[in-house]
Parts: structure tokens; sequence; C-alpha cells
């Protein structure tokens, strides 16, 4: 399975955050819509992106309050990213390594959306489902 597959299942939704957007806005958005990263754009380009992570991390050193911090103050800058032909496992094996929970997936600097370490979680257990509902079928089928 390769991460255009998961894309495909999951849908491309993407909502988007000008670096210089208050991290407050960031965090209320983000609350609404039940997401936990937004992709930072800047002149139609994405410069980086923004998760819970680096919430909390401004969070605690400013004392529990954000105040008027910019998103472009506390994202993460050149995030790691993946291409849509990597396979799962590579792709899970970056998230491991890297400690990113959301990859943006990339082509030719076009973003085509954000893969979440949940979505790979998901993708993999419905293969993993599918798989066995196939073998099942197949040694029902089969004489003994």
């Amino acid at each position: 399975m390769q991460v255009k597959e998961i894309l495909r299942v999951k849908g491309s939704r993407l909502l988007g955050v000008e670096p210089s957007e208050r991290a407050t806005q960031a965090v209320r958005t983000m609350a609404e819509q039940n997401l936990g990263s937004l992709v930072v754009i800047e002149l139609g380009r994405m410069v980086g992106m923004l998760t819970f992570h680096e919430i909390m991390e401004a969070l605690a050193a400013r004392g529990g309050a954000l105040g008027e911090i910019q998103v472009g103050e506390i994202m993460e800058r050149d995030p790691v990213s993946t291409g849509p032909d990597m396979e799962v496992n590579d792709l899970r094996r970056t998230m491991l390594e890297s400690g990113a929970r959301y990859l943006p997936v990339l082509q030719d600097d076009k973003l085509l959306g954000v893969i979440s370490f949940r979505d790979v979680a998901k993708a993999v257990l419905e293969a993993q489902d599918l798989e066995n509902k196939m073998l099942k079928g197949y040694m029902k089928e089969s004489p003994a």
C-alpha cells in the first residue's frame, strides 16, 4: 500500500494558516475542526507545519499563555515530508524515526495532503482485515 492510497481513502481536505496569524486563532481552528495539525502557507507555498506539539511547547515556554505570538514564531519549519509513492512500511518507519505525527505529502513541491499516524494505523488495520477475510474465504472454499 502506498501513501496515495491512504490519501484517496482519507480525502485531501486541507486547512491552512498563514505564518502571520495569531497562534490563538490557529488553536481555535484546530479545536473547531478537530485537527491535530495545520499546514502553514505563505504566498501559496507550504512553509511549515503547526501541530499540537508545537503549541504545547509554546505554552510551556510562556507560562501557559500564547498571548500575541504568531504561528510563524512557533511552527515547525521544513517538516519531514513524504511523496505519494512511498510504501506504508517506509512511511511508518519515517514517522517513528523522526517522531513526526503528521507528514505533509508533496509531489513536485505541490501539497497533496497531510497523513497522520492515525491515518496510517487505520489504513494498515483495514488492509489486514481485508486480507484476513480473503484468507478465510479461501480456506472455506479449498478442499480439506
